[in-house]
């Protein structure tokens, strides 16, 4: 069962600080060098001086990164920039965003959760992971002993009973609000209604868990536990190293929104729609769109409204081609003789059959290259781009679903890396959890 918990945490001091939107960052993994600057200049204060300091000339086992993090940690709660809250809470945030024109606003709340290993309870993974981001984030545990910003967990609880019990505890109550650098809106509220806690508490201890994203902050808190139990630590059971902050959604949250991650592959050169059908059309029926980025926007339209993962479209840059593919059962076949070892739910994936059987067929050898996008204004023009910000191959790959999350992960398998994308973000800085 999952233990949810409330705590105390760490929270930054407005009167210290000013404003919370300058001092909030995103999760390291989708901050480069260019945000990071700007992050660092918004304040001296901002969370990216924890979550993701910079490398320094000389940085040596003693003296890095980590060390300097913990050290800004220290100087930080002791000057009560950052100050522990006097009561247990969970605490509810909201995000309000728009996606094209649309405005949507998605619900959940922060909280401790027990830590289990994978395939040991009722917290399950959906994606790989790798070991150079674990081995990077444990460091940081150490030095800093605090979960600096949350896993993204997922709760089937369609009739939302749980936000509902949070919601009312918190109506007659102000928010503290944050806006991030794409325009989305944190608003979060500090819980500490022990009945609605308890509510929560007792829907939940009934439901699965799934993570969404933060896969290596969570298997890193894992490893965390494990060497504090080592080291002779943790040992009470309400011991903090027991669990992970995260932000709990549920799946039947009407702003939940899964964006498509496509595919600029390079390591293809000169491969053209010709040689698409030569080597494909064995196992998928194939339709040429056209030329040119109108072609590509038209074949996403056709992917959106077939509702389907099993086409794909692919756009060449040596003939500005588009082309759509959808899979045959002769390449459901040829999927299932590839990769016995998945399941059929595993291999139906737009992303499984995109890189299991098309790419494979086109580039047998590998050595293949990939950068992700999400929005098909950026993958349409790569495929037609000279350059570095142009790609040999532009692959267009349908969303994923709940439902596929939730039945591939419940399996305890693991979907192909970058499967998912789960907009937006939680950011960095609206609550910290101290791990001892």
């Amino acid at each position: 069962m999952a233990d949810i918990q409330a705590f105390r945490a760490l929270r930054y001091n407005l009167a210290k600080v000013g404003m919370l939107s300058d001092v909030v960052c995103p999760p390291y993994d989708v901050i480069d060098a260019t945000l990071q600057q700007r992050l660092l200049d918004m304040s001296p204060y901002n969370i990216v001086r924890l979550e993701l300091q910079p490398e320094l000339k000389g940085d040596d086992d003693n003296n890095n990164r980590y060390s300097r993090a913990a050290q800004i940690l220290r100087e930080w709660t002791r000057e009560d920039v950052l100050v522990t809250d006097t009561r247990p809470a969970v605490y509810l945030v909201e995000q309000n965003y728009k996606v094209g024109d649309e405005t949507h606003t998605r619900k959940g709340f922060m909280a401790r959760v027990r830590l289990e290993p994978f395939g040991k309870g009722k917290i399950y993974a959906h994606e790989e992971t790798l070991s150079g981001p674990k081995a990077d984030r444990l460091k940081l545990y150490k030095a800093t002993s605090t979960n600096l910003s949350p896993v993204f967990g997922l709760y089937p609880d369609y009739k939302n009973t749980v936000m509902h019990a949070l919601e009312e505890a918190t109506r007659n109550t102000l928010p503290i609000e944050a806006t991030d650098h794409l325009g989305v809106t944190s608003r979060i509220w500090a819980v500490t209604d022990v009945a609605a806690v308890q509510a929560a508490q007792s829907t939940l201890s009934e439901l699965p868990v799934f993570i969404a994203d933060g896969h290596h902050r969570y298997e890193t808190g894992c490893k965390y536990l494990e060497e504090a139990l080592e080291a002779g630590e943790a040992k009470d059971e309400n011991a903090p190293q027991r669990f992970i902050l995260m932000m709990m959604v549920s799946m039947g949250d009407p702003g939940l929104t899964i964006m498509p991650t496509h595919r600029l592959v390079d390591g293809l050169p000169g491969i053209d729609a010709k040689t698409i059908v030569e080597k494909l059309s064995p196992y998928f029926d194939i339709e040429h769109v056209g030329t040119g980025d109108e072609a590509g926007y038209t074949a996403w339209q056709q992917i959106v409204e077939e509702g389907t993962q099993d086409i794909i479209a692919l756009g060449t840059r040596a003939d500005g081609n588009w082309t759509l593919l959808q899979l045959k059962p002769e390449g459901v076949a040829e999927l299932a003789r590839r990769v016995p070892e998945h399941t059929a739910e595993w291999r139906g994936l737009g992303v499984s059959i995109l890189h299991r059987l098309a790419l494979e067929l086109l580039a047998p050898q590998g050595g293949l290259k990939f950068r992700y996008v999400h929005e098909d204004i950026e993958a349409v023009p790569a495929a037609h781009i000279r350059g570095a910000e142009g790609c040999d191959l532009s692959a267009l790959v349908p969303a994923c679903e709940m439902d596929h999350v939730a039945e591939i992960a419940s399996g305890n398998e693991k979907m192909p890396p970058k499967s998912t994308y789960f907009y937006p973000k939680v950011l960095s800085g609206l609550v910290l959890n101290p791990l001892r």
